[in-house]
């Protein structure tokens, strides 16, 4: 090679390093906006409960809230020790709700889902404050679930199926499934760090196609800890991994149960944390990151969103789902008791009051 070509490809190379730390800088979230986030999504009066199990032997688990007309519905599900069932609730306050029924069941042996069916909605309105309407698609809505045949606490190999129905999600009806789940731990295109278990899924549409498709998930799976990653779909139907790395990775304990919306060109996700944070040892804590591009993200490293403080959530504040409503914000939360019950309870905020639901008592 002539010497007389090496300034040329010294230029080069800066140049190719200047745009990539440029493209990189771009893609970070400023600490000043992260704030003026946390800021607005800040929640700090805990009114309670809101739902809980029939029975003190079941726990609830994982709200993902949608409005239709004046009324809110949330699915939520409920463990009883065979597995998970989803359920189905409605609230005209976002405070006060009845419970309509199941939506999902156990099923029948031969199913590779007979014993866990964790549903999650899809396609809600991920506007910030907006219409929180549950979107349909071919005429249907719309739900990612964790499946499995194995009985007990997320025991056995779990996966990610896809439900639907056609007929109308405020009432409390069986939802028809995929036979086979759509992305699984044993796929040929597993990662190393979702190749044991696939947990809660956030299915979102993809208005602009910054990904390249009409639908994304995403997906907390176990490794060697738990992760949050993506995958994309343009039929709801055909799911496949996007790219080979978590989005969401501490490298121990668990990040997991994205919940996403948005805020003007910047993609806000909730998620919860286990396990990583020294401060917080052997509790669980909602917090979030932000982005551009739905695929780099940005976490948020100051004080949690939600965590434990309560004698209800003692041991588990976490599991978010987040909505604003005339001008408040209700962040709703898995709660934990150092007993162990579980169930949905809020934070707020304005102050809300109190609520007078409690765990139900064993006889």
């Amino acid at each position: 090679m002539k010497t007389s070509h090496y300034p040329k490809i010294c230029i080069a190379l800066c140049a190719a390093m200047l745009c990539a730390t440029t493209l990189l800088a771009q893609q970070r979230v400023p600490q000043e906006e992260m704030e003026r986030v946390y800021n607005e999504i800040h929640a700090p009066y805990k009114y309670g409960l809101v739902v809980t199990a029939p029975t003190a032997e079941q726990m609830t688990d994982s709200p993902s809230v949608f409005r239709k007309g004046k009324n809110w519905y949330m699915y939520y599900i409920i463990f009883d020790g065979r597995g998970y069932e989803t359920w189905v609730a409605k609230s005209g306050d976002l405070l006060h709700w009845e419970t309509l029924g199941k939506v999902m069941s156990f099923s029948a042996p031969k199913d590779w889902d007979t014993n866990q069916k964790a549903g999650y909605l899809s396609l809600v309105d991920t506007k910030w404050g907006g219409s929180y309407k549950l979107g349909r698609y071919k005429g249907r809505s719309w739900m990612s679930y964790l499946g499995g045949d194995t009985r007990g606490y997320e025991e056995g190999r779990l996966a990610a199926g896809i439900a639907y129905t056609d007929n109308s999600p405020t009432e409390a009806h069986e939802w028809q499934r995929l036979e086979e789940p759509v992305l699984a731990p044993i796929d040929k295109d597993a990662n190393w760090w979702d190749n044991q278990k696939i947990y809660k899924s956030t299915v979102i549409k993809d208005k602009k196609r910054q990904t390249g498709h009409d639908f994304v998930m995403y997906y907390n799976a176990k490794g060697n800890a738990e992760r949050i990653g993506m995958a994309v779909s343009d039929d709801m139907e055909s799911w496949q991994r996007l790219g080979t790395e978590p989005v969401i990775d501490h490298h121990k304990g668990i990040s997991g149960d994205a919940y996403l919306q948005r805020m003007g060109k910047l993609w806000v996700m909730w998620y919860f944390g286990f396990g990583w944070d020294k401060e917080s040892s052997g509790k669980a804590w909602d917090t979030f990151a932000c982005s551009y591009d739905l695929v780099n993200w940005t976490d948020w490293e100051g004080k949690p969103l939600i965590e434990p403080s309560e004698e209800f959530d003692a041991q588990y504040a976490h599991k978010p789902c987040v909505v604003k409503h005339k001008g408040v914000v209700y962040h709703f939360y898995c709660a934990v008791s150092k007993r162990g019950e579980r169930g949905i309870a809020v934070a707020t905020s304005k102050d809300m009051g109190k609520s007078s639901l409690e765990f139900p008592k064993r006889k």
